[in-house]
């Protein structure tokens, strides 16, 4: 895919995809997991998670990680693509850069109406009506496993598609990308979103390991001898 004077660059970006790749998935699965848990499964229960500062800590936390988690994340699409090179498709790149930047985008979104939600929670303001928080947390929810997951799935598609057809992705990870781009897509269930950092992190793993692997040298090419005799 590339040409000799780009043999080292070629070496050294799947290292580079494959690290920030297992940071970023941990990163977004961590903020996933501390969300999930601070918003209580009923949206009646407002007054209980008022009163639970551990709750509110946790998003706290969650908003603290949630921008290296974005930043990671693109600094993996700008590696994958480039090592992908001049082979990359025109169409899944396309879905491959719309995908990703949306997801990015939506996902700050999402962290931006997480603090907002928090802000409804100072104590100071006891009076606050409980309608405020209902729909804060509605709409974290909605954008979480109805936005973010959906661009995570056309990212996850489309990355598997260039992957598969350039033959960089073997057949259990081509299979794995398309069943977690249906989940993404289909399923809306509590913690289904994680299955996108899960994915992350099979693929920074195999692109790790395949750029880790010794490469076997070429043995030099054999000169035939002429007829008659030996080389002159």
């Amino acid at each position: 895919m590339r040409a000799a004077g780009g043999l080292s660059e070629a070496l050294g970006t799947p290292r580079i995809a494959g690290a920030v790749g297992i940071v970023s998935a941990l990163l977004l699965g961590i903020v996933m997991v501390l969300i999930r848990n601070a918003l209580p499964a009923d949206p009646t229960d407002a007054t209980g998670w008022l009163t639970d500062s551990s709750r509110r800590d946790a998003l706290q936390v969650a908003l603290g990680l949630l921008p290296f988690a974005g930043i990671f994340f693109l600094w993996f699409m700008g590696a994958v693509r480039n090592y992908v090179g001049e082979a990359e498709d025109k169409f899944f790149a396309t879905l491959f850069l719309g995908g990703g930047l949306l997801f990015v985008a939506l996902f700050f979104v999402f962290a931006a109406v997480v603090g907002g939600l928090l802000a409804t929670a100072d104590t100071s303001q006891a009076a606050s009506p409980p309608q405020l928080w209902q729909y804060g947390r509605h709409l974290t929810l909605t954008l979480l496993s109805g936005y973010c997951t959906r661009m995570a799935a056309v990212f996850t598609l489309s990355t598997t598609m260039i992957g598969h057809r350039l033959g960089i992705f073997p057949r259990w990870l081509a299979w794995l990308g398309y069943l977690a781009a249906l989940v993404l897509l289909f399923v809306r269930v509590a913690y289904s979103e994680l299955v996108f950092p899960v994915w992350i992190l099979a693929v920074s793993g195999h692109i790790l390991r395949t750029a880790l692997r010794p490469q076997r040298p070429q043995a030099p090419p054999v000169t035939p001898y002429r007829t008659g005799g030996p080389p002159k």
